[in-house]
């Protein structure tokens, strides 16, 4: 009997491992393993800094003592150094200062960055390569401390809130990845749009705001850090204490060390005053607390909104 061999014999190929990252090949199990354990290092040593700041706002005046300074786990977890930081008022109308100004900045920016976005992406557009070059030249050379702090006193905007939001209130960086970002909307689909007889303003705030909301996302987290953690602008142009920022008081009670007296502190009648670490402690938490809750809400526009608005255009 005779047995016909297939033209074509059949090859078996080579099996293929697949990697997580297109193009690369998976490393043998020992380096895999060795990478895992160098990546939990890493966040443990992270995690490590945040632990203990944590702790240490939670601990009484014992462990403190007992650990020399920074606590890892309190034992008896109290929030004595919060409620006397957030009662003594110090604290609390700080907060309440922080919170108004990036809202209130955040909001400004974004509507004068988006306006000045949307006209420079726009080539015909009145002043477009003069208001464009300006814009980029303040990227170059920045006004120092001495001219600025002359303009906010000529404006007659010392010891005001609005000298922590208008001398930042454009930043070029922004703009211009708004601008590549607008510029990256199919000309086409604008055009129809007039065609129809839509004016700029309902083309822009109908069509391209929200196809930008992601860019418009990532500013908005961009310019809501910057205001929260500026502490410079208050430190030159607010004199009163009252109105001073949360980052400013974080400078001036942890960073400088400076002693909470009992009037910016409340505690009950025969408590003891807790720690000086646990209160330090307790003001980095609260200044870390407002950026961390709104972070993850825009953090899955992060990558879309940077990567889209920075390369295109």
């Amino acid at each position: 009997m005779t047995t016909l061999s297939p033209a074509h014999p059949v090859r078996h190929r080579p099996r293929r491992s697949y990697s997580a990252i297109p193009g690369e090949t998976p490393g043998s199990p020992p380096w895999r393993a060795l990478k895992s354990l160098i990546l939990l290092i890493c966040v443990v040593l992270v995690l490590l800094p945040f632990l203990a700041i944590i702790s240490t706002s939670l601990a009484d005046t014992g462990q403190v003592t007992r650990a020399g300074g920074y606590v890892l786990w309190p034992d008896n977890p109290s929030w004595s150094a919060y409620s006397a930081l957030l009662s003594g008022g110090l604290v609390s109308k700080a907060m309440l200062v922080s919170v108004g100004i990036t809202v209130a900045g955040t909001a400004l920016s974004l509507v004068c960055s988006i306006m000045l976005a949307y006209g420079l992406s726009r080539p015909g557009s009145f002043g477009h390569r003069p208001v464009l070059l300006m814009l980029l030249m303040t990227m170059l050379f920045a006004p120092g401390v001495i001219p600025s702090y002359l303009m906010v006193k000529q404006l007659g905007l010392i010891n005001s809130y609005w000298s922590l939001i208008l001398p930042t209130m454009i930043n070029a960086f922004n703009v211009i990845v708004l601008r590549s970002f607008f510029m990256s909307i199919p000309k086409e689909l604008l055009d129809s749009a007039r065609i129809d007889g839509a004016s700029e303003t309902t083309i822009l705030t109908r069509i391209v705001l929200p196809l930008s909301k992601a860019a418009v996302a990532v500013i908005g987290l961009f310019y809501a850090v910057t205001y929260w953690n500026a502490f410079f602008n208050a430190l030159l142009y607010i004199n009163d204490a009252s109105k001073w920022p949360m980052q400013l008081v974080l400078r001036t009670y942890v960073v400088n060390n400076a002693a909470l007296s009992g009037g910016q502190v409340d505690v009950a009648a025969g408590a003891p005053l807790p720690p000086a670490q646990s209160l330090q402690a307790a003001i980095l938490v609260l200044s870390i607390v407002p950026i961390v809750i709104v972070y993850p809400f825009l953090q899955r526009h992060m990558n879309k909104g940077v990567m889209v608005g920075a390369v295109k255009g």
